[in-house]
């Protein structure tokens, strides 16, 4: 007639599994129309169709929230690639890269960065953090190319090479010049090279 002595009930609504990409989701999304301070937990709560507790029980604070949406988003557009090679390696991350800030919420973003940064701290935080994880990755890329026999130069530099791209982008999204087209990869690619081969 009662309960399982061993089982507790339940309390409260199933968990929504679909729930943490959703809030992720309109984070980013709230994040790029309004930036860091008009982006409120209130209204990715009322976005995403969850309670303020459900956000809270995942992320401890809004800065939180916001770096693991940005997080997300650049893991999911721009993944790490090892293809093998540098070359192609560097060829799969560029292409993704201006695929993405060829898209409305690429350019969005890259403009959000640039009027952002000097303004709030916690973007700069964001964006520095997604620049560090690059650095690693494309460390660890120039690490698996030596181990392949690649000839790669003692002095590559990991922080120039993901600088550099970020870094045209940025300028691009300040004067209003079109961003480097996916067509424009290979060059791209080249240009890195001939800095990194010996």
């Amino acid at each position: 007639m009662g309960t399982n002595s061993g089982e507790k009930p339940r309390r409260g609504r199933p968990r929504d599994p679909d729930a943490e990409p959703r809030i992720r989701r309109y984070a980013v999304q709230l994040l790029l129309q309004r930036g860091f301070d008009g982006m409120t937990v209130d209204d990715v709560a009322e976005a995403a169709g969850v309670g303020k507790a459900t956000i809270y029980r995942r992320w401890a604070s809004k800065e939180q929230l916001a770096n693991d949406a940005l997080a997300d988003l650049f893991d999911v557009e721009i993944p790490d690639a090892d293809t093998g090679s540098i070359e192609g390696d560097l060829r799969q991350v560029y292409r993704d890269a201006l695929t993405f800030v060829n898209s409305a919420e690429g350019v969005a973003l890259v403009r959000l960065a640039v009027t952002e940064m000097n303004r709030d701290e916690q973007f700069a935080v964001f964006y520095r953090n997604f620049l560090g994880r690059r650095v690693d990755q494309t460390e660890a890329a120039l690490k698996r190319a030596r181990a392949r026999g690649e000839r790669i130069r003692d002095d590559a530099d990991p922080v120039l090479m993901v600088q550099w791209l970020a870094g045209v982008l940025i300028i691009r999204a300040m004067t209003g010049e079109p961003m480097p087209r996916v067509g424009d990869t290979d060059h791209l690619v080249q240009m890195t090279l001939r800095c990194i081969l010996e």
